[in-house]
Formats: structure tokens, C-alpha cells, sequence
């Protein structure tokens, strides 16, 4: 099942580039401690939030109680409507740790003359009780003041504050939340300092209204709940954030293994296999990055290219040894008789085989001169902005072969464009193509041009005896040659077809009725 699964995800795996990948991780690397910060934050923001709900929550069931019990308070004349359409008023939280302003901390009660008001005093034995039951619960501060500011129940009792901005608020009727600092903070925590919320307290200002006046105010202040207490509250819901934080971790590390590292390891080990003789080019990874995959295909060619040119280098060293071989023996039994026998010879006989040591030297420094040439071309490299005249080149053959016994007739169309091939090469070329009609015993050869969309092909064609069908797959082997006799190395046509290859031409034997046929494509310069 696992193998299925992993046959279906590599079907299916996109093609990522490297830098695709990277740019995946180092945003997800740069996400987590942003991520981190964003969610403690926005925790701690709720902290408080609840906070400030919970002493709204509050303030609204005291007022409502104090409006109920208050002196002098008309009964509800009638069940209220909750269906009708505003009934329901929710009051949104005003706090936010990144945009409120917290105040300074709650100055103490100042002295006040007016004496408190009597219906508030008149309440007081009734709401007490209540008041005493809920703040045992929600650990809220909560102290009442009459019309006036007056501080009737709590701390302060007797005093003022009627200038607080949260109390004033609330005495015209609108209810307030503020954020105070605490002037009597200690932190408890290690890390408390990192919590933006710690030494705050909320004061939430509620009016008592009856009978459409607002005729008390309920100061309610409470401090939000500890980020790292509630941090250990919630412990259980953050591992499994800090698990899934662990999983994405993980994943990412597999995505770069898979398509970098893993791959890269895996092409190293077989350069290493290859490189000793041993072990196969591996497949492409279909989870690797596009540029490793390439890296893949062009070390596959690679390898490829290397095992050839050994099997070329292979099978030309054993030719040029057998080519060598042959004329240093020769020189080699001469030498040996002429030193053996050289006295007992008579002048004829010493001629004769000087001769054929200057003929098989002769034979050697030809070999040597076609290499160096052979070596030359496959060495050649394209150059840039070549536009060469193929007439040119033509006439220049022409004229340097014309005393020959081999007749050149030349049959180009005006106006060839030029081509991106070396005049040099073509000359080359050329010259070994009608050499060789010459020595095949061709009397004449007839060269004509065709231009297409991208090449101009030229042909040399003869009227000689042709190629044998046996040697047609042979011909562009170094060192074959059916003219040994003649004095042929059988390097012309290797050389040639090395010459264009340089340049993105090519030269090839094509069928022909009678002689011998062959194509030169140039391509256009």
C-alpha cells in the first residue's frame, strides 16, 4: 500500500524548481516565530476581551438588579416584546492591547461636601448582598456611587469620583470600559515580562438608571487573566499546535530532501560508480527539482558521450597501431638486412631497400600529418558571425585541382547566401571529396547547390565506379580505405565530416544510379 502510494505521489508530483523550493522554505522558516508572536498576541488580546465581556456581563446584571431594588422604581408595566426589532442590544468590547492607550492607575477618592444621597443609602442593604455573592465568584472590585460620584459602597466610601472619565461617562448614561496600569504590580511569572497585558486592570463604569434617570453608577475593575497562566490552562491545545508546528517542520524537511538532497547524494554515488567502471546511470528522480532533473538528463548524456568517445579512442588506437605497425616493420627488416648484409649487397639491391625505407618514412609522415589534421578538426569549435562564400570556396578548389586527370564542373545557381561553415572547411572538404573520385578513377564530377529554408546543399557527384555496398556502412572510419596502394590513409573523410561537424554540418553518401554521390549540407550564415 505504502509503494502504491508512493508510485500515485510521484505520477502526480509537480515539477518544483529549486528555487521554488527554497523560496517555500525560508518563507515557511520565516513564518514560525511571526506565527508564534501573531498567536500569543492575538491569545493575549482575547485574554483580555473576555475580560472586559465578563465585567460587562456583570455591570449589566447589577444595574439591573440595583434598578429593580432602587427606591422609588415603577414596576414594568407589562411583560417586555423580545420579538420586536432592537430588543436585543449586545455591547461590543472596546479594549484592544495594540491600539487602547492604558491610563495611569485609579487616583484615590477626593473629598466631597455634598452629603450622599439618601435612595442610595436606602439601597445599599438590598444590593450588598448581591454584590458580595458575585464578586466571591468573578474576584471583581466593585463600588457604588450616587448621582453625585459619591462613593456610597466599597473603597473610597465617602469620597469622590466623580472625575474619572469612566465615571463621568457613566453619569450622562453611556457605559465605559477603561485600561488602568496597576501601581501595585509584582510580577509572579519568569517570563511575565513578555506579556503586554501585565500590570493592567480594566474598569468598566456602568450607569443605574430608573425610571429613564441615571441615578447611580457600579465602578467595576478586574485584571485579565495571566498569558502564561493562561497559556498553562489551555497547555493541551497549544502542544497540539506545537505538534502540527512539529509535522510541518518535518514536512518540509522532506520536501528538500526529496528534491534536493537525496537526489544529489544518489547522482553523486553513481558518478562515483561510473567513474570506477562500475554500476549504471541512475533515473531520474520524479520528485527532484526541475534543475536537478535536468542535471540528471545532461550527466546521462554525459556518461553517454564519455563511453563513446572510450570506444572511439579504444577502437583509433588499435587502428593507428595497426597503420604503424605495418610500415615500421618494413623499415625495421630493411634496416636489419642492410646491417646484416650490406657489404655482401650489391648497389641495386642496397637502392632497393634504401627505397623502401624513405617510402614506408614517407608512409609514416603522411600518418603523422593526417592526425595532426584529424586532431585539428575534431578539436574545431563553431565561431561567431562566419559568413562564408560557398562560390568562392568553389572556384578556389576548382582552380587548384583543374590540371588534374579528374574534370570539375561546377553547376551553382546565382546568388547563394552565405553560409556559416569556414571557406577553409569548405575547401577541405571539397578537395577530399574529389580526391577521392580521382583516385577511384572517376574522369569527371559535376558539383551543384540547393538552398532551403535553413541549409545550402552542396553535392559532389562522379562518374566513377561507385561505392561498394559492403563498404557504404565503413566510410567515415578512420583508417579505412579501399586506395592503400595509392597511398590513402583513409583519414579524408573522418577529417571532413569533423570539419563540419564544428560548424553544425554534415557530409553523407547518398544513393546514386552510377559513380559516387555525396551531400554537403552548410548551414546558412
Amino acid at each position: 500500500m505504502i509503494e502504491a502510494a508512493k508510485d500515485l505521489l510521484k505520477r502526480h508530483w509537480p515539477a518544483l524548481r529549486l528555487r521554488t523550493i527554497l523560496l517555500i522554505v525560508l518563507l515557511g522558516v520565516a513564518a514560525m516565530p511571526v506565527a508564534g508572536m501573531v498567536v500569543l498576541r492575538v491569545y493575549e488580546n482575547t485574554l483580555v476581551r473576555q475580560t472586559e465581556v465578563e465585567l460587562v456581563s456583570q455591570g449589566a446584571a447589577l444595574a439591573a438588579a440595583a434598578s429593580a431594588l432602587w427606591p422609588g422604581a415603577a414596576p414594568p408595566a407589562s411583560p417586555p416584546n423580545k420579538a420586536r426589532p432592537g430588543y436585543y442590544a449586545p455591547e461590543r468590547t472596546s479594549i484592544d492591547l495594540s491600539a487602547s492607550r492604558a491610563l495611569p492607575s485609579r487616583p484615590p477618592a477626593v473629598f466631597t461636601a455634598t452629603p450622599a444621597d439618601p435612595d442610595a443609602l436606602a439601597a445599599l442593604p438590598a444590593l450588598r448582598p448581591i454584590i458580595d455573592e458575585t464578586t466571591r465568584t468573578t474576584l471583581a472590585s466593585v463600588v457604588v456611587l450616587d448621582r453625585n460620584g459619591r462613593v456610597v459602597l466599597g473603597l473610597g466610601e465617602g469620597r469622590s469620583q466623580r472625575g474619572l472619565p469612566e465615571v463621568a461617562a457613566a453619569l450622562a448614561g453611556q457605559p465605559r470600559t477603561v485600561m488602568r496600569r496597576q501601581s501595585d504590580y509584582r510580577q509572579r511569572y519568569a517570563f511575565e515580562w513578555l506579556s503586554r497585558a501585565s500590570g493592567i486592570r480594566l474598569h468598566h463604569a456602568r450607569p443605574i438608571v430608573v425610571n429613564g434617570k441615571v441615578v447611580g453608577v457600579l465602578l467595576l475593575s478586574r485584571s485579565p487573566r495571566a498569558l502564561f497562566a493562561g497559556l498553562y490552562e489551555d497547555r493541551g491545545k497549544f502542544l497540539i499546535g506545537l505538534g502540527g508546528l512539529v509535522v510541518i517542520l518535518i514536512l518540509l524537511s522532506g520536501l528538500v530532501s526529496r528534491g534536493i538532497t537525496r537526489p544529489i547524494v544518489a547522482l553523486s554515488r553513481a558518478s562515483r560508480e561510473v567513474a570506477a567502471g562500475q554500476g549504471d546511470i541512475p533515473g531520474t528522480p520524479q520528485t527532484a527539482a526541475t534543475e536537478i532533473r535536468q542535471l540528471y538528463e545532461d550527466f546521462r548524456a554525459m556518461a553517454e558521450a564519455i563511453a563513446r568517445r572510450s570506444r572511439y579512442l579504444r577502437d583509433f588506437a588499435a587502428a593507428v597501431s595497426h597503420e604503424f605497425k605495418t610500415p615500421l616493420a618494413g623499415i625495421g627488416g630493411a634496416v636489419e638486412l642492410l646491417q646484416d648484409h650490406g657489404e655482401s649487397m650489391n648497389p641495386e639491391e642496397r637502392a632497393r631497400f634504401l627505397a623502401n625505407i624513405s617510402a614506408d618514412n614517407a608512409r609514416l609522415t603522411q600518418l603523422v600529418t593526417r592526425l595532426l589534421d584529424m586532431a585539428r578538426a575534431d578539436m574545431a569549435r563553431p565561431g561567431s558571425g562566419v559568413a562564408a562564400d560557398v562560390d568562392d570556396a568553389v572556384c578556389r578548389v576548382v582552380d587548384a585541382l583543374g590540371g588534374t586527370t579528374l574534370t570539375i564542373e561546377p553547376r551553382l545557381p546565382a546568388g547563394l547566401p552565405p553560409v556559416a561553415v569556414p571557406r577553409e572547411a569548405i575547401e577541405t572538404v571539397l578537395t577530399v571529396l574529389l580526391e577521392n573520385s580521382r583516385q577511384a578513377g572517376a574522369r569527371k564530377a559535376v558539383l551543384t547547390a540547393v538552398v532551403d529554408a535553413e541549409t545550402v546543399i552542396l553535392t559532389v557527384a562522379d562518374d566513377g565506379p561507385g561505392v561498394a555496398e559492403a563498404d557504404r556502412d565503413r566510410l567515415f572510419e578512420p583508417f579505412f580505405t579501399s586506395h592503400r596502394a595509392d597511398g590513402g590513409t583513409g583519414l579524408g573523410l573522418p577529417i571532413a565530416r569533423s570539419l563540419l561537424a564544428a560548424s553544425n554540418g554534415r557530409v553523407s553518401l547518398v544513393a546514386s544510379p552510377s559513380g559516387a554521390r555525396f551531400e554537403v549540407v552548410l548551414p546558412l550564415g
